[in-house]
């Protein structure tokens, strides 16, 4: 079926250049379909004003607010020759200040007369420490007073706030929506009628001219209900088809073999599995002796043992002949992984050598910072088969890399790499291999649906035997700086003990050219550059931990450098490692009791999650501390508070997501997305996606092709580049 011409036309034969060449850059909109799915994020009502009070939450941000002129006056400067219009502007409940300068203070002057309701729109700025709109744009909302009845008309009006930027205000966007919206009569419903009917949803057609001009707050809920549906069901459709495809593909059963590797494995192991462990293991197990790949997603809380459960899984494959790879996002983890199994496995990782055992195989490591006669030994391992398992970054899926046979693929921490590279890697098995992809992120279930849903999941929730409880506390260095010093005080009594601790810090602190716009806009903002490892490091040798053994690690520390500095933590030589998040997933120091978190407020929830998953890995407590500078009453210091109330790292992603954008969790879910989700709310619309997800498995295992179904074709189109539908990105 072909596309609706109407819908598909460029925005500049309706809007002309200028316009349409804004609405491209700056909000990715091209055509009339993407116009009418750019949803207003709220709606004023003439007869109530919006909340300034909130604006100090949006510094440097483009807002657009409803209020009325309290006062306006021209003040001189420079000896009468320049001119500044400042105008108050109120909500009732706070004030806001707009300036104008210059030549431009004539017309606003004449406009904005004391009593005048009106939409303003600018970037909210700081001067004198008051926030203020330099040069908004504005539209007046005012009606003739002899007109009552267009008066009463518009005091009833919903006005739509559309997301604007810098160059378009709201308003503006609002007249290019009507410039558009006679063509919301030529879409097509991708809903089939039976599911819309059935559920009772207003017509797609309907629900953009009620999202887009309602009447009542009763059109914008049938609106946000139909529109929300439609973006549930069609991604769904799409994970769907995905996990459709991928079970008609042949593979390999991997079935372990009796007194093999796996048994010598377990036989030699001095704990027993939790019981998460086992039933985990028995699910992957089920899934590696079926003829069709394995797709599974492993989550587990930080420490659950997930790394043991792949090993495992590895060593079942290896036992039938096969090779396993494992993807690691960066060289520390790689190398950690790498250590940390053949550790695990003893002389089971040296199959071939001397002293290692009959039933063992080899265990490389390919990195992109190797030598060149390590690398070519580690490629001749793999196409030779003589190594049943290999760790590696990026590396591991150039084009020279070459196995024997590739069974099995583990990819760590998943949201690091996009599907392309998933899939490079697997397509290097002569038949498609199974897949198990780990996160250390507990992810809530709406979420798994939504961007993991081509996955079956498992997940990991018991600690093993031994993992000690983590203490975190937040330190307010600022209001009382004596904690600072105490929690150096903590450091040094817990490397008293024998044991060691991190310090994490957002930046390196190694920027040649650091952005100088930004460090005036930092001092303008009162906000000061993010704490440096390399500038803390110093400050503590110095100082608090002078005597101690402190080492930094970082990204961009020389390959070599990164692997002697954990080295020498791992035995216990470094006493103190002061690093950015690089050591976030996978190092595994269980001698390491504490962490202090500097600027902990400029981390994500589930980020200080998995940092402070780092510490208490052995006998011995945990202790976690986050400093930060913020006020006790700011909203940072609120999600500080949340992540040292609990240590339930899926109560945690919830408050993070609710606390963060929904387009920031999914807008690299999906590769080749045009958009990403702009009325679904994946935490508060769980119902909706679970339904979505049953109702779109019926529709694809009844119509896999879609023949019946052109409209729902359509919008899988316009949702996906159709060439990479195989490759929706786990974001």
């Amino acid at each position: 079926m072909e596309h609706v011409p109407a819908l598909d036309e460029d925005l500049k034969k309706t809007l002309g250049p200028a316009t349409a060449k804004v609405l491209a850059e700056q909000l990715g909109l091209h055509t009339a379909l993407d116009l009418l799915h750019h949803y207003p994020r709220k709606y004023a009502e003439r007869g109530e004003l919006t909340a300034l009070t909130e604006l100090a939450d949006q510094l440097d941000e483009h807002v657009t607010v409803v209020a009325q002129v309290a006062d306006a006056r021209i003040l001189t400067f420079n000896g009468g020759c320049g001119k500044r219009l400042e105008v108050t502007i109120t909500d009732g409940n706070g004030r806001l200040q707009l300036v104008f300068f210059g030549a431009g203070v004539h017309k606003p002057h004449k406009d904005l007369l004391p009593g005048t309701r009106a939409m303003f729109a600018g970037k909210v700025g700081m001067f004198n420490r008051k926030l203020q709109l330099s040069h908004p744009a504005y539209e007046p909302l005012g009606a003739d007073a002899s007109d009552r009845d267009a008066a009463s008309a518009f005091a009833g009006r919903l006005i739509p706030i559309y997301p604007a930027c810098a160059k378009l205000e709201s308003w503006k966007i609002a007249k290019c929506v009507d410039a558009v919206l006679p063509s919301a009569r030529e879409t097509v419903d991708p809903l089939p009628p039976a599911l819309r009917e059935g559920r009772g949803l207003v017509p797609l057609t309907e629900a953009l001219l009620k999202i887009h001009r309602p009447a009542t707050k009763a059109d914008v809920e049938d609106a946000r209900q139909r529109l929300k549906w439609d973006e549930a069901f069609v991604l769904q459709v799409a994970l769907a088809r995905r996990r459709r495809a991928d079970s008609q593909l042949p593979a390999v059963p991997r079935r372990p073999a009796p007194g093999g590797l796996l048994d010598a494995f377990d036989a030699k192991l001095p704990f027993t599995l939790t019981e998460g462990q086992q039933t985990v293991s028995k699910e992957i197990f089920d899934d590696l002796a079926t003829e069709h790949p394995m797709h599974r997603l492993l989550q587990g809380e930080v420490g659950s043992g997930k790394t043991m459960v792949a090993l495992r899984a590895m060593l079942a494959v290896v036992d039938c002949g096969g090779q396993a790879a494992m993807l690691a996002p960066t060289e520390v983890l790689a190398q950690q992984h790498h250590r940390s199994i053949t550790e695990m496995m003893g002389e089971l990782a040296e199959g071939g050598m001397l002293g290692g055992s009959d039933q063992g195989t080899k265990v490389v490591l390919l990195t992109g910072s190797m030598g060149m006669p390590a690398r070519r030994k580690a490629l001749l391992d793999l196409v030779t088969g003589e190594a049943g398992i290999v760790i590696g970054t990026h590396a591991l899926i150039e084009d020279k890399v070459q196995f024997h046979d590739l069974g099995l693929v583990v990819v760590d921490e998943q949201h690091r790499f996009g599907v392309e590279q998933r899939d490079a890697l697997r397509s290097k098995g002569k038949q498609p291999p199974h897949l198990l992809v780990m996160t250390a992120t507990p992810i809530p279930r709406t979420v798994a649906m939504t961007v993991f849903g081509d996955l079956e999941t498992s997940v990991l929730d018991q600690l093993p035997a031994g993992r000690s409880p983590i203490a975190t506390h937040v330190v307010p260095a600022k209001d009382k700086p004596h904690f600072l010093a105490r929690a150096w005080e903590r450091v040094r009594e817990e490397v008293g003990k024998g044991h060691q601790a991190y310090v994490v810090c957002p930046r390196i602190g190694d920027e040649e050219t650091a952005d100088p716009k930004k460090k005036s806009a930092e001092a303008d903002g009162d906000k000061r550059p993010p704490l440096a490892v390399l500038e803390i490091a110093d400050e503590l040798r110095g100082g608090p931990l002078a005597g101690l053994s402190v080492e930094v690690l970082h990204g961009r520390m020389d390959p070599a450098d990164k692997d002697d500095v954990m080295r020498r933590f791992a035995a216990g030589e470094v006493k103190v490692l002061v690093a950015t998040t690089v050591i976030e997933v996978g190092v595994n120091v269980p001698n390491s009791t504490v962490m202090v978190i500097m600027d902990a407020d400029r981390f994500g929830v589930s980020q200080l999650h998995q940092l402070r998953g780092r510490v208490g890995r052995g006998s011995a407590p945990g202790l976690c501390l986050l400093v930060s500078e913020m006020h006790e009453a700011s909203p940072a210091r609120a999600r500080l508070a949340a992540v040292a109330a609990t240590l339930d790292g899926f109560e945690l992603s919830r408050i993070d997501l609710e606390q963060r954008r929904e387009g920031d969790v999914l807008g690299q879910a999906q590769s080749g997305v045009r958009s990403s989700l702009r009325m679904l709310a994946v935490i508060d619309d769980e119902e909706v996606i679970a339904q979505a997800r049953e109702e779109a498995t019926r529709v694809v295992a009844d119509d896999p092709e879609l023949e019946r179904l052109p409209g729902l074709r359509l919008a899988l189109d316009a949702l996906l580049d159709t060439e990479r539908e195989q490759y929706l990105e786990k974001g």
